[in-house]
């Protein structure tokens, strides 16, 4: 476990295991933030279980994954995390960005 802790540590470029630990509660408050987003926004617009699949779909593209990069960044923010935050969310966004383009990478 040791080996794992060490290994995101220098992954994510932090130096303590508080650090560490604050960097994981981010990811954990963010994501129970963007369920409960989620709830009250699919509440508010009528979504249920009788709902079309595809229409939930665009409704959790929509609503749910802008909140969560929101929410982010937000906590990131507040927690005097936000340059770990905001790099995390350039290269996550530019790998999603990569699987709608087709330009070949240079090797």
């Amino acid at each position: 476990m040791g080996e794992f802790i060490e290994k995101m540590k220098k992954r994510w470029g932090v130096e303590t295991f508080g650090g560490l630990l604050l960097i994981l509660f981010i990811f954990s408050i963010t994501g129970m933030s963007a369920l409960y987003v989620r709830k009250v926004a699919f509440n508010w617009i009528g979504i249920g279980p009788e709902t079309p699949l595809w229409l939930e779909v665009i409704a959790w593209a929509l609503i749910v994954f802008p909140s969560y990069q929101l929410l982010f960044l937000f906590f990131g923010f507040i927690t005097g995390q936000f340059q770990f935050v905001w790099n995390f969310e350039k290269k996550s966004l530019k790998r999603i960005k990569g699987l709608f383009t087709n330009k070949e990478k240079e090797a």
